[in-house]
């Protein structure tokens, strides 16, 4: 079973009909929208966050439709859809890609990548005393970075290349259902040029996403080895230093946190700002989300969060109108507060 299917099955089984396909569209490509981010940790999909940037709408849709013609899905109608049977089989029965963290680790990985791979070309070019090559990667940042970790390893050059290749087999070693090819058919070394993503697809008999998922599920199973054992990986750790993991907030809502802390309301922000008070209000839910010590009291009172909350796990939804129609006192804007910062835990 291919994972980009199992994928999308789980994602439905997730959000059980209470979202359009087009949110799990939204969340493999990693939109940045307050509807997305809340989904995300609503239906605990957050590791599937951005997985798929290279993904286009078109071809989304022909993966959904394709997925309807194989009798994997059903239609609900409104652009929503459920597992079939045979869907809920093939979840049963395939285990999904176990080490893909897109929520920490999307923003991250393409700069890992160019990091390891221009790392191991010099270090392989080193070995043999080869000087002359092009460098695999353009980007000036990642050879200012390669040049200060041949400087501060205290590794001598011809054993760099030994070095890294020991640890790249020790990081390895012992992953359960990842396939190292995936990676090591991309890298460039000395009289060896790495196969480009459609190469390395094709000499694994995968399509293209399903390629871009094995290799992001073997980037990040790499990223969380080397973070979990550094002192194991001391020339490896150099590819993850200097990142932060996934900024929680959007830039957006950090403006307004640093506001929010000097005292200012909602109200006040939007006209400072020049914006609606209700993207000041999408800050909050994204405040409520990620900020463990955020309380949202002064916004909902405790008896209409109790409400909400009782509401949401009586009717076995987090559908803002369902909800509404139950809680009329309640604006959506309250709905989604409680549902952001309660709600995961409210019927999972």
């Amino acid at each position: 079973m291919l994972h980009i299917e199992l994928i999308i099955l789980h994602c439905l089984q997730s959000i059980k009909n209470e979202r359009t396909i087009y949110s799990i569209f939204h969340l493999l490509k990693g939109k940045k929208s307050s509807q997305t981010i809340q989904d995300a940790h609503l239906f605990s999909l957050k590791p599937f966050f951005g997985i798929l940037e290279p993904m286009t709408r078109e071809l989304f849709d022909r993966k959904i439709a394709a997925m309807l013609q194989n009798n994997l899905i059903i239609d609900c109608g409104g652009q929503r859809f459920v597992p079939a049977l045979l869907g809920e089989s093939l979840l049963q029965n395939n285990r999904l890609p176990i080490f893909i963290n897109g929520w920490d680790y999307h923003q991250i990985t393409g700069p890992v990548w160019e990091r390891l791979t221009l790392l191991v070309q010099v270090a392989s070019h080193l070995e043999y005393g080869e000087t002359n090559y092009i460098p695999i990667q353009k980007n000036q940042a990642v050879h200012s970075w390669v040049k200060t970790v041949i400087k501060v390893s205290n590794i001598s050059k011809r054993e760099m290349g030994r070095k890294l290749y020991n640890e790249l087999t020790k990081c390895f070693c012992n992953a359960d259902g990842i396939n190292p090819s995936v990676i090591v058919f991309r890298l460039t070394g000395f009289q060896q040029i790495g196969l480009t993503a459609e190469q390395a697809a094709k000499k694994l008999d995968l399509e293209a996403l399903d390629y871009h998922l094995q290799f992001t599920n073997t980037l990040h199973y790499m990223i969380q080895n080397i973070k979990d054992n550094n002192e194991q990986f001391p020339l490896l750790a150099y590819l993850i230093q200097g990142f932060t993991e996934n900024e929680e907030l959007t830039l957006s809502a950090r403006k307004t946190w640093n506001l929010l802390l000097q005292g200012y309301s909602p109200e006040m922000i939007a006209s400072l700002r020049r914006l609606r008070v209700s993207t000041i209000e999408d800050h909050l839910v994204e405040f409520a989300l990620n900020i463990n010590h955020f309380q949202i009291d002064e916004y909902v009172d405790n008896g209409l969060q109790s409400k909400i909350l009782d509401t949401s796990r009586q009717q076995g939804t987090k559908q803002l109108k369902v909800i509404k129609d139950k809680v009329k006192n309640a604006s959506y804007f309250q709905i989604r507060l409680v549902l952001a910062k309660y709600g995961e835990q409210s019927w999972n």
